[in-house]
């Protein structure tokens, strides 16, 4: 039976307006106010908001020993999270942009993600990573990567993805209090957009709970991030031609929720999925990997979206637009999918 988490919670407090960036702001808000033991630290943290304005008021409600700036060594100061985390403490990590993940590497893969294993259950950590990344920006190579399948085959490390206001408040709050160490991913380029969002715990689904974002008969899109918000504009632009697709955001890479995308391709018999990353080597295909071997009977081939492998995210606007997947080319892709043709403009 499909796990799947319908957009629109059930539960009775009634959901605010508000930013992908105000969303953040409130899970942090939120957690820190309900448990000491939170605190957040990371470069510029504590100053002015911090670079993405994520953290704005954070420092003046809760004072400088719970939000704290570092230095820029990111594998020192996950290092001292993890030393937080296994004596009590639940701390918060920003990694400034998610193409630094590699220079934390070490502390991340052979420490945070292995100390509950290498002690026999004795230690938890529960630390959170945040990271963030992705393109549009015109930040050039190395500040322009997603990052989300960077450490996808580290065991012992829970990994999510953001794709809107609503998600990224509960998937931040769940990852907090996660008693494993979850990297959480969020989307640069969707800062500024608003949706509701559910301010209550008792509308976060559990951890590994893929969110079903609209409902389709022609074909499942599988898309994280800035896909998953390009694909549901794509989803609306092709409605008036009789393409029904059905988006699903995993939320969560690792545990991911492959049962319910198997029962929704299931259903469609088609799939596309859509990364902002390399094809080779990611969640997108471990998703086509998973339904191949379910021996789910598809219309079609299964089709990727991806970057280019041998492609690096360029500075120069154009460029970076023409190799990232966009609006129009998602729904090329479920056109050629559906076996409608191609238009040309």
């Amino acid at each position: 039976m499909s796990t799947l988490t319908e957009t629109h919670s059930g539960s009775t407090t009634s959901p605010v307006e508000m930013t992908y960036r105000q969303a953040v702001n409130a899970a942090l808000e939120d957690e820190m106010a309900a448990d000491e033991a939170v605190i957040l630290l990371g470069e510029d943290v504590a100053s002015s908001g911090g670079v993405f304005k994520t953290n704005d008021g954070l420092a003046e409600r809760f004072g400088a020993g719970r939000v704290r700036n570092t230095p820029i060594c990111e594998n020192t100061f996950v290092g001292a999270a993890l030393g937080m985390a296994v004596t009590g403490m639940r701390p918060v990590v920003e990694i400034m942009f998610s193409d630094f993940l590699p220079t934390a590497a070490d502390a991340i893969v052979n420490e945070v993600a292995k100390f509950r294993f290498m002690s026999g259950g004795q230690c938890s950590v529960p630390l959170t990573v945040r990271s963030i990344g992705g393109g549009t920006g015109r930040f050039g190579s190395q500040h322009s990567a997603t990052g989300e399948s960077f450490l996808l085959q580290a065991a012992g490390l829970k990994i999510a993805t953001a794709s809107s206001p609503a998600s990224a408040y509960a998937t931040l709050r769940a990852a907090i209090r996660d008693q494993d160490p979850v990297l959480v991913f969020e989307h640069k380029a969707l800062y500024g957009r608003r949706g509701p969002v559910v301010r209550d715990l008792g509308a976060i689904p559990p951890v590994g709970r893929a969110r079903l974002v609209r409902n389709g008969s022609d074909a499942t899109v599988v898309a994280t991030l800035l896909m998953a918000d390009r694909t549901l504009a794509a989803a609306e632009q092709l409605a008036p031609e009789g393409i029904d697709l059905e988006l699903i955001d995993p939320c969560w890479l690792r545990p991911m929720d492959l049962p319910a995308i198997e029962a929704s391709v299931g259903r469609t018999g088609r799939l596309l999925v859509v990364e902002e990353q390399v094809h080779a080597g990611g969640w997108g295909a471990t998703v086509i990997s998973h339904v191949a071997q379910s021996g789910i009977r598809l219309r079609a081939a299964p089709t990727a979206l991806s970057l280019r492998d041998d492609v690096l995210i360029p500075y120069c606007p154009p460029l970076e637009d023409a190799v990232i997947p966009s609006v129009e080319s998602i729904v090329a892709a479920a056109r050629r999918l559906v076996g409608q043709p191609v238009t040309t403009a």
